[in-house]
């Protein structure tokens, strides 16, 4: 498969369908030795099931596991890192990767509970769980979905699960779009596997799934991004860290110079502009705020807008560790613990936010 290649498959055989791709574009060459580790990297975000629109289906993992295995290789491995706020245990628990891990023998890393080390990545200094150089070759599984702070989440942005919760943390404080970019240098993905079977293109934690039964697979993650804003009605200047990593060497966001094509009909159709965030963020003082914690707020914002009970708030509510030790009217997040109302929590559930703020919001 050359680096500019993308193919695509529709379908709802998931398991059958990715074996397809992965013969189309013969992965099996792109392997160094049958004795290398193969570690393949889902987005397992939080402990929710695929059909919500935020985690990699397992029979998509599933069928990247039978190609390898029907063909001698068996040191396979799953590895993830939940993000800040949910644990990797209860992700794999419940997004089926236990049975998964059981019914064909392969190890889950819980990258979580990993040991790490400091990485220059093409002159950034980056925090990496030492599971990732345990890994001869990386097959990259990530959702295409939408993102609350970063418009769009693929393949570059799926790599964070393979940093510890304390650099996490510290991306945001740098500015998230660049740290992503840097990563991309630090861990090599050598092929990739899109769900885009049924991602909430709104929001990366899913609840509002949109199908469209589909999975690609690439080589080049920059590419892969850089096609998953064209889909979003986004232009790659609106997503910075994939033009940075472009610049840093990582891949091709040169859609001109890309070769598509699809194993049977193509049903992509056009994609709805997805801008729900948009009609809410006006409404927020972000400052480095961690994405578990912002995707609590925003969800819970566009309820109360449906209710009409938006238009009540006559001040912007704080969220994110630069409001950490500062005081004001209203927060969310444990960073605005010093405000006159907030909604406490490390980070807080949707739920709880929406519950909190309308409380709030009627009492005015």
């Amino acid at each position: 498969m050359q680096q500019n290649e993308m193919i695509k498959i529709y379908g709802t055989h998931y398991k059958e369908m990715t074996k397809q791709l992965l013969e189309r574009s013969d992965l099996v060459s792109e392997i160094p030795s049958p004795d290398s580790r193969i570690g393949i990297k889902p987005n397992l975000v939080s402990p929710t099931p695929a059909e919500y629109g935020a985690t990699t289906h397992p029979e998509v993992v599933a069928g990247i596991i039978e190609y390898l295995q029907e063909r001698g290789f068996s040191r396979i491995v799953v590895l993830e890192g939940a993000w800040v706020g949910d644990k990797t245990s209860e992700a794999f628990e419940y997004c089926g990767y236990r049975v998964l891990s059981e019914q064909y023998g392969v190890e889950l890393w819980d990258t979580q509970t990993d040991s790490s080390h400091m990485t220059n990545c093409a002159g950034m200094e980056l925090r990496i769980c030492d599971m990732a150089e345990k890994i001869d070759f990386l097959i990259n599984v990530p959702v295409l979905k939408g993102h609350c702070q970063t418009r769009i989440t693929c393949a570059l942005k799926n790599s964070k699960g393979l940093i510890p919760n304390s650099e996490k943390r510290r991306f945001h404080t740098m500015g998230l779009h660049k740290p992503i970019a840097h990563l991309g240098v630090g861990i090599h993905q050598d092929f990739i596997v899109v769900d885009h079977i049924c991602g909430d293109l709104d929001f990366e934690d899913g609840g509002n799934p949109v199908v469209r039964n589909c999975i690609m697979v690439a080589k080049d993650p920059v590419l892969v991004d850089a096609y998953v804003c064209r889909l979003l009605h986004y232009s790659v200047s609106d997503v910075p860290y994939v033009g940075m990593a472009e610049k840093l060497g990582v891949g091709c966001a040169d859609l001109d110079r890309a070769k598509i094509s699809c194993i049977g009909p193509d049903w992509e159709g056009d994609i709805d502009q997805r801008r729900k965030v948009a009609a809410v963020e006006d409404a927020v003082e972000e400052v480095d705020s961690c994405s578990a914690c912002y995707a609590s707020l925003v969800p819970a914002l566009d309820r109360l807008r449906k209710e009409g009970l938006l238009e009540r708030l006559d001040e912007k509510i704080a969220i994110g560790q630069g409001h950490r030790g500062k005081h004001g009217r209203l927060g969310v997040g444990l960073c605005t613990a010093e405000f006159d109302v907030c909604v406490k929590g490390c980070p807080p559930t949707e739920q709880q936010v929406y519950e909190e703020l309308k409380a709030y919001l009627l009492s005015r």
